[in-house]
């Protein structure tokens, strides 16, 4: 079975295509289940989000293509959800979804992923700010709010690397993904950035296995022809670290599958 959990709609104000051309895409790549998964509304970085009046568009946008494309494919409704602290809203905590994903996109309200602030990397200790992503990544994890970790290392997505080893930075926040009892996502958005491979690297998602953290799939697609890219790629990828079921959800509720 293919999952695919982590995708957007034009609400974001920073992707194309319309719902049903996603979905046509994902039947066309054999996807079984899809989800979408736009950006949550806050009241933080407006320009990059759907707003909070337009939460029901997307709820409507969503629910009628699943009841559309109902016996070809099954398509799901969540939020990626900005960790944010003092941002987050419980109209999107606590909202009927079936499932939230966590990510971290802001450093002290930098926006460190995004190519406009691309310039304070130079100014910036490295490994300090990996520290940091992910001292936010395993407070994200032990707020119990989310059901899968985005992109768990896309503090590595321009290639600035840490001197310091990646894994015993990243340890504390994994130990607390497993005690929340998240899944991290297998995304492949990072194919298509500077550091050329999936979030996360060979050796965070071995430790992932390790820990017997699961795990699901995400094309984060921001455009339809985006959707199923690297799919064969990052299966193998997960397949030869050990991994043979990935994760898909409904209403809150995990299932795991065999992929």
């Amino acid at each position: 079975m293919k999952i695919d959990l982590h995708n957007h709609t034009v609400l974001c104000n920073h992707a194309e295509g319309s719902v049903d051309a996603y979905v046509e895409k994902a039947i066309e790549a054999g996807i079984n289940v899809f989800g979408f998964s736009d950006h949550a509304p806050m009241h933080f970085d407006p320009e990059y989000r759907m707003s909070f009046a337009q939460t029901e568009e997307y709820r409507e946008m969503v629910m009628k293509a699943k009841a559309r494309y109902a016996g070809r494919i099954d398509v799901l409704f969540g939020y990626e959800v900005d960790y944010l602290p003092g941002y987050m809203d419980d109209r999107i905590l606590n909202a009927d979804v079936d499932y939230l994903i966590g990510s971290v996109h802001f450093i002290d309200q930098w926006g460190f992923d995004n190519p406009e602030f691309i310039g304070r990397y130079e100014h910036e200790d490295i490994d300090r700010i990996w520290r940091e992503y992910f001292q936010l990544v395993e407070a994200m994890a032990q707020s119990r709010h989310f059901d899968i970790v985005g992109h768990l290392d896309l503090i590595k997505v321009f290639k600035f690397m840490p001197n310091a080893p990646v894994g015993a930075i990243a340890e504390g926040a994994l130990r607390a993904i497993k005690e929340a009892d998240m899944a991290i996502e297998l995304n492949v958005a990072g194919y298509r950035k500077p550091v050329g491979e999936a979030y996360p690297s060979r050796e965070l998602l071995e430790r992932a296995y390790e820990l017997g953290i699961p795990i699901t799939f995400g094309s984060d697609a921001h455009k339809p022809e985006q959707v199923g890219l690297y799919r064969d790629e990052v299966e193998a990828f997960a397949r030869s670290v050990g991994y043979t079921r990935c994760a898909t959800y409904s209403r809150r509720d995990r299932e795991l599958v065999t992929f």
